[in-house]
C-alpha cells in the first residue's frame, strides 16, 4: 500500500496502540489530532462527520473509507502489512488466540477505565470496584507474559501495542504499581523506536 492514510487520535489515549503498530508497520500516513471536547480537528473539520461515535481512533483509508474500535484497527494494520510480522496469519489456532488476547485487553481492561476517565460523576464504590477487577486482569496478564519478551514470544506484535497502553493507562490513571514482568515489559516498549517517534508526534511524555 502506497497511499496515505489518516489517523485521527488523542494523545496519549487508546489511538496510541495503532498510532505505535503504524510506525512499526513502515506505513504511510497522517496523524489527525481530535479535540475531544469540541469534537473538532485541528483543521477545524467535525470530527462526528469522520465517525458518528465521536471518539478516536479512527482511521481513514485511501479510498475514503473510516475504520473504528482499536483492536480492529489493530488488525487490519497487521493483515495490510504482514512482512512486518505484527500478528500471525489468518487459518489457524495460532490467530484465533492472538485475536482472543487482543480482546481481552479490549474488553477487561481498556472498557475497565471509564469509572476513572470518561464515566462522568463515577462514585467510590464504583471505582473501587473497578479497581479489584481491573487489577486481577492486570495480574491474569502478568501470568500470560511470564517471562517472555512480548506477549506473543520474542517478537513485537500489535498485541503488545494494546498491551502497552492498557498497561500504561493502568499504572498512570490508577498509580498502580505493576508486577515486575509488565514493569519491564512497558519500559521495553516505550524505547522502541516506534513508541519514541508516536510519543513525540503526539507531544506526550513516557
Amino acid at each position: 500500500m502506497t497511499e496515505p492514510l489518516q489517523l485521527y487520535y488523542y494523545p496519549g489515549v487508546c489511538s496510541l496502540a495503532p498510532h505505535i503498530a503504524l510506525r512499526e508497520a513502515g506505513a504511510r500516513f497522517e496523524p489527525v489530532r481530535v479535540d475531544l471536547r469540541t469534537r473538532k480537528t485541528e483543521a477545524g473539520d467535525d470530527f462526528a462527520r469522520i465517525n458518528p461515535k465521536g471518539y478516536v481512533p479512527a482511521l481513514r483509508l485511501p479510498d475514503g473509507y473510516v475504520l473504528t474500535e482499536t483492536a480492529v484497527l489493530l488488525q487490519y494494520i497487521a493483515d495490510t502489512w504482514p512482512e512486518a510480522g505484527l500478528a500471525p496469519r489468518h487459518g489457524g489456532l495460532e490467530r484465533v488466540r492472538f485475536d482472543e488476547r487482543l480482546t481481552f485487553i479490549g474488553t477487561e481492561l481498556h472498557k475497565g477505565f471509564a469509572p476513572f476517565t470518561i464515566m462522568p460523576g463515577a462514585g467510590e464504590e464504583a471505582k473501587r470496584w473497578a479497581s479489584q477487577r481491573l487489577a486481577a486482569r492486570v495480574e491474569l496478564l502478568a501470568r500470560d507474559l511470564g517471562e517472555r519478551q512480548f506477549f506473543h514470544g520474542e517478537s513485537f506484535t500489535v498485541l503488545d501495542a494494546y498491551a502497552f497502553f492498557a498497561l500504561r493507562t493502568y499504572h498512570k490513571v490508577l498509580a498502580a504499581e505493576l508486577p515486575p514482568n509488565l514493569a519491564a515489559f512497558l519500559a521495553r516498549v516505550a524505547e522502541r523506536p516506534a513508541t519514541v517517534a508516536a510519543f513525540a508526534a503526539e507531544g506526550i511524555k513516557a
